[in-house]
């Protein structure tokens, strides 16, 4: 049973996973230096696209790979220095686990893209829409810090294996949401492959609050996300509850 204890153990992983594993520089260079490169990439290439178009992808991109730059290879990474079988043995859930990593991702997921935020204000682009991009912000991070979550149940003990596993499902996720290419635009199976992402849906709810434009309703984006993130959640814990045993 999940309670008040418990919850206050998910902070205290919470606290232990941001003192090992963020507070370092591969955060900042997954998390908003990757990210970089591929916009100002794109935006060297690009004639046509306003700066609000592209800000809204560095900032969805961000926010994805940030909560999803540690998250996969926390579970690894215990098992391997067998701190792992040291936290189950506590009593404590495995749910419990699971919300104190994703809160950590969680956390890291809404301030690294603080950054592209500063950018694009100093590029002149304005925030049309400031709440909706907040609550967009911190609605997304938990979707992506969930995602992370679901990419580190493969019960492995080699970090690399869990990342490279992690890369081949990150990067096509990133072509397939509307980040370099507007939705309006892409073909018909191009469109219906985008639906099944959730980056799609917070780039487009970005959009909105920097252009006043968005593909899909905006209400509906907000609805898909939510979704989305007690899909991912309850995924991520079903799946652990599964491995975690097969790790120790």
């Amino acid at each position: 049973m999940f309670n008040l204890d418990q919850f206050k153990r998910s902070l205290g992983i919470m606290k232990k996973d941001i003192r090992i594993y963020y507070l370092k520089g591969p955060v900042i260079i997954f998390g908003f230096m990757m990210p970089l490169f591929l916009f100002l990439a794109f935006f060297i290439g690009s004639r046509n696209l306003s700066p609000e178009f592209l800000i809204s992808g560095l900032i969805g991109m961000t926010v994805f790979f940030t909560a999803t730059a540690v998250s996969p290879i926390i579970a690894p990474w215990e098992a391997q220095v067998q701190t792992l079988e040291r936290l189950i043995s506590t009593p404590i859930s495995i749910t419990t686990i699971i919300l104190g990593d994703m809160m950590a991702s969680f956390i890291f997921g809404i301030i690294i893209p603080l950054l592209p935020i500063g950018l694009g204000l100093l590029m002149g682009v304005g925030i049309i829409h400031p709440l909706t991009l907040i609550l967009g912000l911190v609605l997304a991070a938990a979707c992506f810090s969930s995602f992370g979550l679901i990419l580190s149940a493969p019960p492995s003990n080699i970090p690399s294996n869990i990342m490279m596993i992690s890369s081949l499902v990150r990067f096509p996720l990133v072509f397939i949401s509307g980040i370099f290419i507007p939705l309006e635009t892409m073909p018909p199976w191009g469109q219906i492959i985008a639906l099944f992402s959730p980056l799609t849906y917070f780039t487009d709810l970005v959009r909105y609050t920097l252009q006043g434009t968005s593909y899909f309703p905006v209400l509906w984006d907000f609805i898909i996300l939510l979704v989305f993130t007690v899909l991912f959640f309850a995924l991520a814990v079903g799946l652990h509850k599964r491995t975690m045993s097969k790790r120790i």
